[in-house]
């Protein structure tokens, strides 16, 4: 999918042998402490599909998935020094200019803390704007430039 692709910076392309199959990111981990703010701030501010799972959510970004860890939620398998709320920093990517980003997150009343901002992502140099979730985390729109 288009939206979760990253661009190739052809200086850090392995050979095909090497990462044969490719690999791609499928999901990760961040632990909310309020199913609905979570929820409603995950659809609403970074457009997520919001997905059942088990007793608690997942929030569904085309081919990537952040699976929530949060109150009621027992997973089996956790990191030796397992996330908590407001330690996550994960940055989003913004279609458009970055001034829609910042224009999107005033009109939800979602402070802008940083921004905007030369940054560098996946796709190479960039521009993001920098917020929070509900539960402190820190979260990012990033933009890049058209050629």
């Amino acid at each position: 999918m288009p939206e979760t692709e990253t661009l190739p910076d052809e200086t850090a392309i392995a050979s095909a042998d090497t990462l044969s199959p490719a690999i791609h990111l499928d999901h990760c981990v961040i632990h909310v402490g309020d199913w609905a703010r979570s929820n409603a701030f995950y659809r609403d501010v970074v457009g997520a599909e919001i997905v059942a799972r088990g007793d608690g959510y997942a929030y569904r970004f085309g081919g990537v998935q952040l699976n929530c860890h949060g109150p009621g939620v027992n997973p089996k398998m956790v990191a030796d020094h397992p996330v908590m709320p407001g330690n996550s920093d994960l940055c989003f990517r913004w279609s458009g200019p970055i001034e829609g980003a910042i224009t999107h997150l005033e009109r939800l009343g979602v402070p802008v803390e940083l921004g905007p901002v030369d940054t560098f992502g996946a796709a190479g140099d960039g521009i993001s704007v920098y917020f929070r979730d509900p539960d402190g985390s820190l979260l990012e729109f990033i933009t890049y430039p058209t050629p």
